[in-house]
């Protein structure tokens, strides 16, 4: 039995006890432009932020979706005003 991402996200919710839609490709692009503009390692980290902040904000798809958004925008800025040393 092949398992999927969608297999594994239920499994994580039930275990957690949440229960509502995780926009997988919202997040994933958000760890993207993380890695990307700011660094490998704070794109997990970053995750994890905006699911905290998400909860203190009354969690929910909402709550995750608004500060999902605030954080690519951050992560945005960050890249734009940090850009990689040239070699």
């Amino acid at each position: 039995m092949e398992r999927t991402l969608d297999d594994w996200i239920a499994e994580v919710g039930a275990e957690l006890g949440i229960d509502f839609e995780v926009d997988v490709p919202g997040l994933l692009d958000l760890a993207r432009v993380v890695a990307h503009g700011v660094a490998r390692p704070a794109a997990p980290l970053t995750a994890f932020l905006v699911g905290y902040a998400a909860a203190a904000r009354g969690g929910g798809a909402e709550e995750v979706a608004a500060a999902t958004a605030r954080t690519a925008a951050l992560a945005e800025r960050w890249a734009a005003q940090h850009p990689p040393e040239q070699a």
